[in-house]
């Protein structure tokens, strides 16, 4: 089995590769000094050469607040790159595993989101992220729709890097705690996308690590198993406006996993720990 995944400078394609690469599969990581998403001529010529059986698609437009300014750019890439994507694996018959967002749905109530619940996304990267789902969906059969939120891993920026570099300023941070969701560890995905690489329980799914809690809540953990004193003041998102409108609710159900056979993540504090002592280990603490 050939596999070829996009981003691979990027956090999820990083680790999707060494996962894969630590299985013994034959894989490439690409990225936008390869080919561009949105040529498609270009794109094709590349990925017949390698012939994948499998394509991994974690490249994507993900400036969420610039966004609102090139919303172009980002449907551009979100959704007229994973519609080239999608077409090219349509001809050389090959399966694809298109990551999403929880920015698909409005992010209102309290409920735990199912794969097919109705859509509703109130940003443009939400709204491009959407358009590639619907991409996907029309033109082909082999496909796995895997829904992420509040994304971390060693091979990037994230919140969790953010909070560790504040505290080194900072005795007091304050943090959004009206937003709640599920972090997702990058280690932890590729395990579970590795395993669906090679399987043909094709569908929607939800996958991020077990358990939920406010931005707050993350930074305040990050920050007592790091033995960081830093003290972390609640407040609601008013308090820091962004051009992009943030869901409130990122609660994604992952019964569909269940269902399917798939093994659930670990917990979001356990996957905290072991990003913490990698961070640690690779000097980056």
């Amino acid at each position: 089995m050939n596999v070829l995944v996009t981003g691979v400078t990027g956090q999820l394609g990083h680790d999707c590769v060494a996962e894969l690469t630590k299985r013994g599969v034959a894989v490439r990581g690409v990225s936008s000094r390869d080919f561009s998403l949105t040529d498609f001529d270009r794109a094709r010529e590349y990925i017949l050469s390698y012939h994948p059986d499998v394509v991994i698609h974690c490249a994507a437009y993900t400036a969420v607040d610039r966004a609102e300014e090139e919303p172009e750019l980002c449907e551009a890439v979100n959704a007229g790159g994973t519609r080239n994507l999608a077409e090219i694996c349509r001809q050389i018959d090959a399966k694809m595993i298109y990551i999403s967002t929880d920015y698909v749905f409005p992010g209102s109530g309290e409920d735990f989101y199912e794969p097919e619940d109705p859509k509703g996304p109130k940003n443009v990267y939400g709204r491009s992220k959407l358009h590639g789902e619907e991409a996907v969906r029309e033109i082909l059969e082999r496909f796995f729709i895997v829904r992420i939120s509040w994304v971390f891993g060693i091979h990037g920026n994230n919140f969790i890097r953010t909070m560790l570099r504040l505290s080194e300023t900072h005795r007091e941070l304050t943090v959004v705690d009206d937003q709640v969701g599920s972090p997702t560890y990058t280690k932890d995905l590729a395990v579970l996308l590795a395993d669906m690489s090679g399987s043909e329980r094709y569908g929607v799914y939800h996958a991020t690590n077990e358990g939920v809690c406010s931005w707050a809540e993350l930074a305040g953990e990050t920050f007592r198993l790091s033995g960081r004193q830093v003290t972390v003041t609640p407040v609601p998102s008013s308090a820091y406006p962004t051009r992009a409108e943030r869901p409130q609710n990122s609660r994604l159900s992952k019964d569909c996993l269940d269902r399917a056979g798939f093994a659930r993540l670990p917990s979001w504090q356990d996957a905290l720990k072991r990003y913490l002592a990698e961070l640690q280990q690779n000097h980056m603490i």
